[in-house]
């Protein structure tokens, strides 16, 4: 049997080439994850933390919209819904307080975080043969509150690990990429537990998931805190410099969640396919990813207003646009600007907020904030859980909304720009 031309190499089967090449890309994937296991730096290790808590909640979510909101009619979807966001706002009020004296000391940071994930795992864990009864409503309501609280705790010992050359908005904007790939990532072994096994297996996929995040946290190093300047910031975090700033990112919370549920329903009531509402949260994540990328790679000569101002702009673009064109592409375009959007927000506040709030004290600050942030978020989606808002309606509702939190914005601005040229400059101190 004769071979291969002379000088020439012999053909490797495509089959081989396919093997190789995907081996090349699971390497590629999982390399950044080795890294970071086995890094010495702390951010490292409560970035594999973060993912996988992220990760658990993306599976969460998938498996209550499937038994929540998809499969009961649109008027009943609507009131369970409606009841989850109303009973999720008073004990996530009632936690954050609670956190805010035991994260400005060391100790406590890392066993919230430990206890968050564990106890989502446990209850997980238990509401999964129980899917189909009662039990759901309060299991899924502490299951919230939890992810809740990991999100609170979670900036606490991001300022705690973040290194002093990278700074918050970096630490954040890092995990924030983190957190995304982990949504991405669960979303398709949720959906394959649904497929072969309910609801419930998708549950007990978040379980396994927690239990990890659980894990993972008796790695993290004791986080060191600097002493309070306690005539610097308020015993409840208020910072004077952060209360105008605070009023715009609580803004594009609400309409972040005033957004989401809008289309939610109207997707329903319109009857599209379900692979609409995936496209469109891979569009928001996605967004959110591209904002995590881009916002550490801003120059630093530029001012937090004019970001949130940009961001704002884009997204109020986004919402008259689709007013006009409902459509799968745009409204994917439109859940992509704003994904982008509401993170830019964000960072620009997280970096005000390393700017202004003392050393020893941030993590109080961000708990504050974080709350209402929280709770502005469900307060927007409120509205359309609620009340019977049409697409057309609400998207302009949301347009105007984005105007005038833009417009607002840039006044502030140059009302604090002519307020400080006309502040008499500081007394030399005293020799």
């Amino acid at each position: 049997m004769a071979g291969p031309p002379a000088g020439r190499p012999p053909r490797v089967p495509l089959w081989q080439l396919a093997v190789f090449g995907i081996s090349s890309l699971a390497r590629g994937a999982v390399h950044p994850f080795v890294r970071m296991w086995r890094s010495t730096d702390a951010i490292d290790g409560y970035a594999l933390n973060h993912f996988t808590s992220v990760a658990g909640d993306a599976m969460l979510a998938i498996a209550l919209a499937d038994s929540v909101f998809f499969s009961l009619p649109i008027g009943e979807a609507k009131l369970r819904v409606a009841a989850y966001l109303a009973i999720t706002m008073l004990p996530l009020a009632l936690a954050g307080p609670l956190l805010v004296p035991v994260l400005d000391r060391a100790g406590p940071r890392r066993l919230i975080a430990f206890a968050s994930a564990a106890g989502r795992a446990l209850i997980a864990i238990y509401a999964a043969p129980r899917f189909d009864t009662l039990v759901l409503f309060p299991a899924a309501l502490a299951l919230l509150v939890l992810s809740k609280v990991h999100g609170i705790t979670k900036n606490g010992l991001t300022i705690a690990y973040a290194g002093r050359g990278d700074g918050l908005m970096q630490a954040n904007a890092r995990l924030g990429r983190l957190a995304a790939v982990g949504a991405i990532l669960a979303a398709p072994v949720a959906f394959a537990a649904i497929r072969f096994g309910g609801s419930s297996a998708a549950l007990y996929a978040a379980a396994i998931v927690y239990a990890g995040s659980a894990m993972l946290t008796l790695r993290l190093p004791h986080p060191g805190v600097s002493p309070v300047t306690r005539r610097e910031v308020a015993p409840r975090g208020a910072v004077p410099e952060l209360a105008v700033p605070a009023v715009g990112a609580v803004g594009m919370r609400a309409a972040s969640g005033f957004l989401l549920f809008l289309l939610a329903f109207s997707l329903r009531e319109e009857g599209a396919p379900v692979y609409w509402f995936a496209v469109l949260a891979g569009a928001g994540v996605l967004g959110t990813f591209v904002a995590d990328v881009v916002a550490p790679r801003v120059p630093r000569s530029t001012r937090e207003e004019a970001v949130v101002v940009a961001s704002v702009g884009a997204a109020c673009i986004g919402a008259v646009l689709a007013f006009e064109l409902f459509g799968l592409a745009l409204l994917t375009v439109f859940a992509f600007v704003a994904g982008a959007a509401t993170e830019f927000g964000r960072l620009a506040f997280q970096s005000l907020m390393q700017r202004h709030a003392p050393p020893g004290a941030q993590g109080r600050v961000f708990v504050r904030y974080e709350v209402l942030f929280q709770l502005a978020w469900v307060a927007g989606a409120f509205l359309p859980a609620l009340l019977p808002i049409d697409f057309r309606v609400g998207i302009l509702i949301l347009a105007a909304f984005y105007a005038v939190l833009g417009i607002g914005t840039v006044l502030r601005a140059r009302a604090r720009a002519i307020a400080d040229d006309r502040s008499p400059p500081m007394p030399p101190p005293p020799s």
